[in-house]
């Protein structure tokens, strides 16, 4: 009898890299710390959470409830990549009467602002073109800039916000695509840009020929003071601003909704960006969003009566918390606040540490395109009761000793 061998088994040849920029942008520091600070024991003041308890939830069940009951056909079915008309429409009614003339159509629908974000980049960057952004700046856009594949550059500024004139010589000189800020209780510093300042970076985007994305994720959470208008409301800014916004730090991040504002071509490109992306958000949180919109600023005054209270409890703590010659500001409003140790103190090496005593902060030092200031801190004051923002700065205090 014949015994018939079987052929050895080809080796496999090795599948192709993947690209390079996957490789040149790191992932999110401060998703690694919630992954690795999940134990229900850590006191976790790193993330950008919403109060989860505070989330309307019988109101947005309501909504889904009554979508499913009375359109059930078209909340199911494909949709357009603009957005649903409803949604757009009481967007666009919010915008107006809050200063910037807005119809439905100056409006596309996003799967969250970040989706607007990486939208704005793909309509506007070709790999090498330059980016300018605040210094600090928000994580994820570095990392949305970074897979672009553009250079990123880091504008000086204070304790207010960028430096208009720095912006102007950057300007000039850089010869970037566009200028990147969260001018409104900043992310991560809760700084807010004042409203000179704003009239003078509408001035210098007109002056020179620079694109504006403003991304303002925060600004209805005021606490005190008075609200500053979007750049996109300045002279100069009108055709040459992208505003993004979102429903993630007001109604639920879970549902992914946010919009982008942006002149008609601009707008058109970031359509046919999503096109290719997702071809369109879902039809279905669309529609429950927007019946949720008539509801939606007495919510919001409650979440802010609420976000004051823990935000003045994390003010109240911190001289006892932080080391002796340590900094820190006070956010008119947001979610965040932005601490600097002596300089002797690097908070990335730090965080083991601290985290051994169950709590957890943001180390500064990501957030910062050029050369990062590594004893500075980032503290989320929202997602805690006042008793519990106590404990987690007793718990801190000692992490640093």
């Amino acid at each position: 009898m014949t015994v018939i061998e079987p052929a050895p088994r080809p080796v496999p040849a090795s599948v192709p890299s993947l690209a390079a920029r996957t490789g040149a942008v790191g992932g999110s520091p401060v998703r690694d710390i919630l992954a690795v600070t999940a134990r229900p024991e850590v006191i976790n003041f790193a993330g950008g959470l919403p109060a989860p308890e505070l989330f309307d939830r019988d109101a947005v069940a309501a909504a889904f409830r009554d979508v499913l009951a009375e359109t059930p056909a078209s909340a199911l079915q494909y949709s357009t990549t603009e957005g649903e008309p409803s949604l757009r429409t009481g967007l666009a009614e919010r915008m107006s009467a809050r200063g910037l003339g807005t119809d439905a159509d100056d409006l596309l629908v996003t799967t969250g602002s970040q989706q607007g974000l990486s939208l704005l980049a793909g309509a506007l960057l070709d790999p090498g073109d330059t980016v300018l952004v605040e210094d600090p700046c928000y994580l994820a856009a570095l990392q949305v800039f970074g897979l672009a594949g553009a250079r990123v550059v880091a504008v000086p500024g204070d304790a207010e916000g960028v430096d208009p004139r720095a912006l102007e010589e950057l300007v000039v000189r850089e010869r970037p695509k566009l200028f990147y800020a969260v001018p409104t209780f900043q992310n991560p510093t809760g700084r807010t840009l004042p409203a000179g300042r704003r009239a003078a970076v509408a001035e210098v985007a007109a002056r020179c020929g620079v694109w504006i994305v403003e991304d303002d994720p925060y600004g209805e959470l005021r606490y005190e003071g008075e609200r500053v208008p979007w750049i996109a409301a300045y002279p100069g800014a009108e055709d040459r601003t992208a505003l993004l916004g979102s429903f993630s730090k007001v109604m639920a991040p879970g549902l992914r909704l946010g919009w982008l504002r942006a002149p008609a071509a601009l707008r058109r490109a970031c359509a046919v960006a999503k096109q290719a992306a997702d071809l369109h958000t879902p039809t279905l949180n669309q529609l429950a969003a927007a019946r949720c919109l008539g509801t939606l600023d007495a919510h919001v005054a409650r979440v802010r009566d609420v976000y004051r209270e823990r935000r003045d409890a994390m003010l109240a703590g911190l001289a006892q918390a932080l080391p002796e010659g340590s900094a820190w500001n006070r956010p008119e409003g947001g979610m965040f606040l932005w601490a600097r140790l002596p300089q002797s103190y690097d908070t990335t090496e730090l965080l083991p540490q601290v985290v051994r005593h169950d709590v957890a902060y943001v180390p500064g030092a990501p957030f910062y395109a050029g050369e990062p200031d590594r004893a500075t801190l980032r503290l989320c004051f929202v997602t805690q009761t006042p008793e519990e923002i106590g404990e987690g700065l007793r718990r801190l205090r000692e992490g640093l000793r």
